[in-house]
């Protein structure tokens, strides 16, 4: 191993550990909460880091993929009684089949074309949740939605808060570990070749229409995955939930972390998590302090929170 995977590997070990030991800390079930949603949100800024990072395109779809997830999740759990283990395993594959409908035409375009497209999609996940009242309950959202009980013949039971953050823990764990197999194969020389330069990786007899779906499919089904574990999560959804806004949290959780790296979509969706939080103490201002923070943020460390922090880690052994 490299001595950057190792690092990279040191990271994300110590950052299991300490995630694991977490809920004995926290006292506050409330910075406990917020935790849960980081979580959730590292699964889909890992599916968004995928199509964004490692391919080069930028999908502004996450939001409506994640209410495809969380609306297919809870309706089969509610209206038909499933259990809720089996509607979390079918949210990401539904969502996925809306994603090649959708992919199939839209990657037909390049650069800021499919980002419209995308954005356009969004919009229009939206209308139908809002509109399809009989069906989605509309503006008024959807009630009522089961928690996870229990697992393995009651060895373990996911319907309280802190068994949730463990079930949160499997997913962001599950989803990163996903990514690394997925970047470390055949298939993610292949993305990062076409983010480098398309029309070469064309050209040398890479498929790369066939891999941008495959990227864009997989993106979506990891925020479809996380829809449906914040649906049974919060137990309500409505279309506010899923609109272009989170989209582009996911897009911020991945640029402000580290675009391109595993550990930025995690270190992301936290600050897009919990900065907010933590700025409610200016109320009125709140979100024009927020924005200011973003845009310095983006201006000052355009590469990442992650890379920041990688060039103070080697700053000692270059002065040496």
């Amino acid at each position: 191993m490299s001595t950057k995977g190792f690092r990279v590997a040191s990271i994300l070990f110590v950052l299991v550990i300490v995630l694991l030991t977490l809920p004995s800390m926290v006292k506050i079930p409330y910075y406990l909460h917020l935790t849960v949603l980081a979580l959730i949100w590292v699964v889909v800024a890992q599916g968004q880091n995928l199509i964004q990072g490692y391919t080069g395109y930028v999908s502004i779809a996450q939001g409506g993929f994640m209410g495809i997830g969380a609306y297919c999740s809870a309706l089969l759990s509610v209206k038909l009684g499933w259990t809720v283990w089996l509607t979390l395993s079918l949210s990401p594959i539904l969502t996925g089949i809306f994603a090649i409908l959708v992919g199939y035409p839209s990657l037909r375009v390049k650069g800021h074309y499919f980002a419209i497209v995308t954005l356009a999609f969004n919009m229009v996940i939206y209308i139908v949740l809002f509109n399809f009242r009989t069906l989605t309950g509309g503006e008024a959202g959807f009630t009522d939605i089961p928690r996870p009980g229990e697992f393995a013949v009651g060895a373990f039971n996911f319907s309280s808060l802190p068994s949730y953050y463990y079930l949160a823990v499997a997913a962001a764990i599950t989803a990163t570990v996903f990514c690394w197999l997925l970047v470390h194969s055949r298939v993610g020389r292949n993305l990062i070749a076409i983010r480098q330069n398309e029309a070469l990786a064309e050209a040398i007899g890479i498929a790369t229409w066939r891999y941008k779906l495959f990227s864009f499919v997989a993106s979506a089904s990891l925020a479809g995955f996380a829809g449906g574990l914040y649906a049974h999560f919060i137990r309500f959804i409505n279309p506010d939930t899923f609109t272009v806004a989170q989209s582009l949290n996911a897009i911020l959780a991945v640029i402000l972390g580290g675009s391109g790296t595993l550990t930025g979509p995690i270190v992301g969706s936290f600050v897009v998590v919990f900065l907010p939080e933590y700025l409610r103490i200016a109320d009125f201002f709140r979100l024009i302090v927020y924005g200011f923070i973003l845009i310095l943020a983006t201006i000052f460390m355009p590469r990442g929170i992650v890379s920041v922090v990688g060039k103070l880690a080697r700053w000692p052994t270059r002065s040496r």
